[in-house]
């Protein structure tokens, strides 16, 4: 049977909703057949094993949160300043914050992977490739900080968005004045 690639698509995005909202222990073929409102099977012809599906998903999250090519060029042609690394680190936080279902997807992600080490390299190979792409960026567009400021960042977003998508420990003061002081703590 040939593959399409937006019923792969669609597929993919209904795991990461049920991944988000059912945890790793509900995400199954039959229950992302279900909520993409597929055939019973469906799933599992696209995805062959769990190992298969966690690396589409992987995949599409990283589709879903990766910066526009526009976003980049507007970027890319400002002028280097901690300022624009500040706007740079608030679009990473509002990608993650907007895409609520596919960040605790990737959380949940995340945890299945320290429950099952033989899942990590799928993980792995995804997150590097995001840390160099942020670390490229940041060299080209001639920003302040290098790897161990990017690494920090990386902790601190992190962090920060997992405060924000769950219990908020100060939600009174806005993601962007948090962003900020982390840019003003961290940046030279």
């Amino acid at each position: 049977m040939a593959k399409n690639e937006a019923r792969r698509t669609a597929l993919a995005d209904a795991g990461i909703t049920v991944l988000a909202r059912e945890g790793s222990r509900g995400l199954t073929h039959r229950a992302i057949d279900a909520e993409a409102g597929a055939p019973v099977g469906t799933a599992s012809n696209y995805f062959r094993t769990r190992e298969l599906l966690i690396a589409g998903l992987i995949e599409r999250i990283g589709v879903r949160l990766s910066p526009t090519p526009a976003d980049l060029a507007a970027r890319s042609s400002a002028p280097p300043s901690r300022e624009l690394f500040a706007d740079y680190v608030r679009d990473i936080v509002r990608r993650l914050t907007t895409h609520r279902d596919v960040t605790l997807a990737l959380f949940e992600l995340r945890l299945e992977v320290a429950r099952r080490p033989d899942l990590a390299p799928a993980l792995q190979a995804w997150q590097r490739a995001a840390f160099d792409a942020d670390v490229a960026f940041n060299q080209a567009a001639g920003l302040p900080g290098g790897r161990r400021e990017i690494a920090l960042f990386h902790y601190a977003v992190e962090g920060l968005v997992f405060d924000r998508l769950t219990s908020p420990l100060d939600p009174e003061t806005s993601t962007d004045d948090i962003v900020d002081a982390l840019v003003d703590g961290l940046l030279p």
